[in-house]
Parts: structure tokens; sequence; C-alpha cells
């Protein structure tokens, strides 16, 4: 039986963390770029697209916003109307496909397909490179797209429609075993006692652990990524210690995402060190990190414990202000936290805003995302940090890696290898979708940006992975993020104190009684965020 597909339509929250921008601009369009015939427009405002010509290219800005199904009324995010006009599938493929030539980063890797021969998500599936990566991983796997008025609402405000849990596969192969990682507070699962460690059994009477029918996997898809607030949906959960099964009625409702969490100081023999749960680099994270470091800085705390295992990325000026937090002005001061390299068309400019490509400094004030803009920045100082990370910490966090090893700050990893995602890509909205289409790959201040096989501890051998100091962990789902007895934190904790890696082992609790077939250790490393949270397919024999 071959492994199962995760494919894009499974999108919760958690989908939109890959993501990692290149600066405070929230939403962005591509410039339009090269030569050829003038589109010519029909008085009815449908438009006629030239005929397929292998390897040459119209300006992207020639097909922009001619739509099968334009959109009316007024942005919600720019508050003025939408441009779309009446088009076809065909001209928002020619869109797809000369931006993609303009502004993709391995643009001479696609293979040009005529676009008249595939529906326009289909079409975007296959505008990518097929190259490897040193492991033998696909170099691409960020290729996806987000309805537009739920990516602008999910990352300025963090809100969508869900129940408020995080699920990792810990098993994403038949039988599947599916765990709540975290939930948010004051959500429908918190209020219905979800929480860490739980496992999903079954949702309105299939099973999740052996779907037998497409008509099963729909089921439980419809289940996990409800479309709209209000939707109820029957969970049988087994939670953390418990030897049977509950079932509650859950009712999707829209979710804040609290993006910061558990910020405590905890008190060890050798002194005072901070930790912080960091989830998210959406909008509203700025604000409550710059609380979470003036808390921990009025302590005063000697190192800092940062908890990214299920942070998959976001906006990258949010990865900037933080990492200068950490390291303080001293080591930032005119110091690049990260240079964005384009294609080899777009080697001065940034293709997507037409400004000067200059360095990303190691911002020192908000920048206005969700703290008032200008205000300076709460400092720790530290040289070094403890990172506590997964298969999941992805993108704008390994960019707070990259960039504080670039400056000469000591990282200290525990957990898995992570993600390897040393690339990015600004939201390009068309027709209502946005598209996200790796446009850069990220460089510190040493130049240094080849991870994309992800960085390892040093006692974890990966193919392909940077190794960096710290102990390999498995995630402890026996206790909540924070608890100084949690796996991770706890190997941390004990590093800190003797250098070495002392691992506390940890295995699956209890039985589902059948439901597995046996059950095997949970494994260590989840699958990616966003291959996580997508479509449950059944696999080919």
């Amino acid at each position: 039986m071959a492994s199962s597909d995760f494919r894009d339509k499974f999108k919760t929250r958690s989908l939109f963390r890959s993501i990692v921008f290149s600066s405070v601009f929230l939403a962005l369009t591509a410039c339009g770029g090269g030569g050829g015939n003038t589109l010519i427009s029909n008085p009815g405002g449908s438009s006629t697209a030239p005929l397929w010509t292998p390897g040459v290219f119209e300006p992207s800005t020639s097909f922009k916003s001619l739509c099968e199904s334009p959109r009316s009324g007024v942005s919600a995010q720019t508050g003025t109307p939408f441009a779309d006009l009446l088009g076809s599938t065909l001209l928002e493929n020619h869109w797809l496909r000369s931006w993609t030539d303009e502004s993709y980063l391995w643009y001479s890797e696609v293979t040009d397909r005529n676009p008249a021969l595939y529906a326009t998500e289909n079409y975007f599936d296959l505008l990518k490179t097929e190259a490897t990566t040193a492991s033998g991983a696909a170099r691409d796997q960020f290729h996806f797209t987000y309805d537009t008025a739920n990516w602008e609402a999910l990352s300025q405000s963090g809100v969508s429609a869900g129940y408020g849990f995080q699920i990792t596969f810990l098993s994403s192969d038949p039988p599947y075993e599916i765990a709540i990682a975290y939930t948010e507070p004051g959500s429908p699962a918190a209020a219905a006692g979800v929480s860490r460690g739980a496992r999903i059994i079954s949702i309105d009477g299939v099973s999740a652990v052996t779907p037998s029918s497409q008509a099963d996997l729909d089921v439980l898809n419809a289940g996990l990524t409800p479309e709209s607030i209000g939707e109820a949906h029957s969970f049988t959960f087994r939670d953390l210690g418990s030897s049977t099964n509950r079932t509650t009625n859950l009712t999707s409702a829209s979710i804040t995402s609290i993006p910061v969490q558990n910020v405590a100081a905890l008190e060890t023999a050798t002194g005072k060190v901070g930790y912080i749960l960091f989830n998210d680099h959406i909008a509203t994270a700025e604000s409550l990190l710059i609380d979470a470091v003036a808390q921990l800085e009025a302590e005063p705390i000697d190192d800092l414990f940062l908890d990214l295992r299920y942070n998959g990325g976001g906006f990258l000026a949010i990865a900037s202000e933080l990492a200068y937090m950490i390291a303080g002005s001293n080591a930032t001061n005119g110091q690049v936290f990260e240079q964005l390299v384009f294609n080899d068309k777009n080697p001065i400019f940034n293709p997507v805003t037409g400004q000067l490509n200059d360095p990303i400094p190691f911002f020192d004030t908000s920048l206005g995302f969700s703290a008032s803009s200008g205000t300076a920045l709460p400092t720790l100082d530290l040289p070094r940090v403890f990172i506590l990370a997964s298969s999941n910490t992805c993108s704008a966090s390994e960019s707070i890696i990259n960039s504080l090893r670039g400056i000469g700050v000591e990282v200290i990893l525990f957990g898995d290898t992570t993600c390897g995602k040393p690339y990015g890509f600004y939201s390009t909205d068309n027709c209502g979708t946005s598209y996200f289409s790796v446009q850069f790959q990220t460089e510190n201040a040493l130049g240094f940006g080849e991870y994309a096989d992800g960085f390892a501890p040093e006692n974890v051998t990966d193919l392909g992975a940077v190794s960096i100091p710290g102990c390999g962990v498995a995630d402890d789902f026996d206790n909540v993020l924070g608890d100084p007895n949690e796996s991770m934190l706890a190997t941390a904790l004990a590093y800190r104190e003797t250098g070495s890696c002392q691992v506390i082992s940890k295995t699956a609790t209890g039985s589902l009684e059948g439901q597995l077939d046996p059950l095997s250790t949970p494994a260590i490393t989840p699958k990616p965020i966003w291959l996580q949270n997508r479509t449950l397919d059944i696999p080919n024999d």
C-alpha cells in the first residue's frame, strides 16, 4: 500500500504558517515584464488570449485581473473596488504562466505547458521546479493557493473558521494517529476540555484511524476543515491518560490565534531563565512578543528558551524584530538580518515592490503590525538562545536561527530537524485566489542560506541538514508546553547545566483499543505543517 497523499484542499489555520514575507508589506502583486503582443480587449469586457508559443511570454500585466468569475464590490483589505474584469480560465492561466516566468526563483526549471489544457488550480500545481535537495526531497514543497478573503483575515488578525485546536499527525499513513498539539484559549475546543495529547478517534461516526473509503475521507475532511462558522460536527477523542473514549459536539467558530503563549521565568539552580511559546509570525504577534520580552527583561533572565516547534513562519519583519530583541543593539548594530536573493532576471530590484533590493536590517523599533509604529523594542542582550524545534519549524522561524548565527549569537537546538525553507514569497492575488510561489532565497550576514534540508541538532543525522549544537528529542504529549518536565524543555534545561544530551524517552500512553493494529510508538517527526493540514486520500494498492 502506497503512502497517502496530502493534497491542497485540507487547509486549516496552520497551512498559512509556511509563509515568509520579505518586508512589512501586507499584500502585494507581481510586476509585469518582458515584451510581446498587446492583448486585445473586447467591448463586452471579455478578452482574447494569444496563442501559446513555447518559450514566448506576454507581460503578466496583460492578463492581470481578467477573471472567469470577476469579483464585485470593495476589497476589505484596501477599501477600494476590485479590479476584476470579465475574462476566462485561459486568461487566468496565461497570467500564472507569465507571472511565474517573471518572478519564480527557479523559472528556468519550469516545463512550459499549454495553458489551454488545464484547469487553473491544476495548471498552477505544475508551475514549479522538479529538482530535489541533497536528501532527495523535493526542493519546492511550498507551492500552494489560498482564498484571498480568508488569507487576508488570517494574516492580519489570525482569525479563521475552526474549533481552536491544532492537530499533528503522529502517523501520516493508515492507520492514522492524529493528536492534538495545542488549543487556543477561549475556543470551542478549549471549552469542551480538548487539550494537548488527546487523539482523534472518529468524526461524525467515521473512524479517523482506519477510514475505509473515499466517502469516509470526505466526512473526515469536512469535519476537520469546516468551511464556515456554525458547522457542528461530532468528535470522539481519547484524552491523554484515559483508557476510554468520549464523544463531544464541536461547532466551528471565528477562531483568533494567540500566537504567543505561556511566557514564564523559570528558576533553576544556576539562575533564572525565560520561556516563550511562539506559534505564528502573524501581525498580532508583534505586540505580544514585545510584551513577552519586556516581561522577561524585567525579571531579569540569564537565558531564553524559545519554543518554535509549531511555528511554520509568517512575516519576516516580525522575525527580524524578535531576533533584535534577543540579541540586543550591540550585537545587531549595522548588521544584516537577511538579504533576499531573487531570480537572475532581478539582480538589483525586488520584482514585486519595484524597489532596490536592499538588505533587511535587524529592526529595533516596532513596524506597526499590532504595536504603535516606531516604538523602541525591549532587548534581552543574550549571547546565546535555546531553540525548541521540529519539522514544523519553518521559514521565518528558521530565519531567526540563521540570522542570529550570522552575527555570532550561539543557537542551541533541541527537538528535531527543522523543515528547511530558506525561501519565501509574497502573497499575490488574482481573481480572488492568493498564489504562493517561491520568489526568493534568504541569506544571513555571512551570505549563508543553504539549509534546504533544515537545521538539525548535532546528534541527529539527517542527510543534507545543517548540524548545530543541541540534542535530538521527541515531542512530548504527556505534558503541557512550557512545563519544565516536558521532554524538549527538560532536555534543554539539562543541557544548559551539563553541556550534554540527557534525553528523556517518551512512548505512547495507553491504547486505542483496536483502532490501531497495533499502536506503535508515535513518530518523532510529524509531517511538516503544510503537509499535515491537507486532504487525506486513500492510498493506492
